[in-house]
């Protein structure tokens, strides 16, 4: 009985780290970024990702002036609404000469950054959807996704444009990202819920481990900014969970199988 009560507790208590923080200003670690807007100058993108209720901001800038290059900064302030405001309004001011600050999409997170002969890809999650939740956490699959070019057009080569180029971005979009995937901010899926009881306190997503599908195409993010607030861990497989009612007591039956990226299977 005593080892219930255990359990209980400890399934009821956010998960450190990775859990998004009551105070963020206490430790700009411990959040998570879920809402994301994409906008664009002529030398460069700005992601700017908040928490879910939007209360703090973040910005990641991305160049766009190198061909065959990735070159990603983040922005180590934690903005307020009317602050990010400002810092666009500024932006907007200083690239007027070069077209001004553009609205791309409205962004859920990314998947990852990819490249083949030159420029590099970003993978982004464009629309989700709510499938269940863990111990409070949100699990959510993909409903659209979209493939953004890093460089300006202007600095492109004509690799950029060739067959063979065209041919790898047709073949990376028959992924359809929209079937047999899952991901949450907050709640390390891809683990058992045994392991993440005793795990307590990991300061992040475990990229690592074999049921991240998306690992290697988050890697540059991630090495770059030292944090994984940025990209979603991406778990191929399948995610079921349905309501229940015995005897007048509702609960959750909760289904999920996880593909290794190792041993991908048939």
């Amino acid at each position: 009985m005593a080892k219930l009560e255990n359990l209980k507790t400890n399934l009821s208590l956010p998960y450190a780290k990775i859990h998004p923080s009551i105070d963020p200003e206490a430790d700009p670690n411990s959040y998570s970024l879920e809402k994301f807007r994409l906008y664009e100058t002529r030398a460069r993108y700005y992601l700017i990702g908040s928490d879910r209720n939007k209360k703090f901001f973040r910005v990641l800038k991305i160049d766009r002036s190198e061909p065959s290059d990735l070159n990603i900064s983040e922005d180590p302030v934690l903005y307020s609404p009317q602050e990010i405001k400002n810092l666009l309004q500024r932006i907007a001011e200083g690239n007027r000469a070069t077209g001004g600050l553009n609205f791309v999409a409205k962004v859920f997170g990314i998947v990852g950054c990819i490249k083949f002969l030159e420029s590099y890809y970003l993978i982004l999650v464009t629309k989700r959807q709510q499938i269940g939740s863990i111990c409070g956490h949100a699990i959510y699959s993909i409903d659209e996704s979209q493939l953004i070019t890093v460089p300006h057009v202007s600095v492109q080569s004509d690799i950029a444009h060739s067959k063979t180029e065209l041919r790898y971005k047709k073949l990376l979009s028959s992924v359809d990202l929209t079937k047999d995937f899952f991901y949450s901010y907050t709640y390390p899926i891809m683990q058992s819920l045994q392991k993440n009881v005793l795990a307590m306190g990991e300061e992040r997503m475990p990229y690592d481990n074999i049921f991240v599908w998306n690992a290697y195409l988050t890697q540059a993010i991630r090495s770059r900014c030292s944090n994984t607030i940025w990209t979603i861990a991406l778990v191929h497989g399948h995610f079921k969970q349905i309501r229940l009612s015995i005897f007048g007591r509702d609960f959750s039956v909760t289904l999920v199988s996880r593909r290794s990226r190792h041993f991908a299977g048939t």
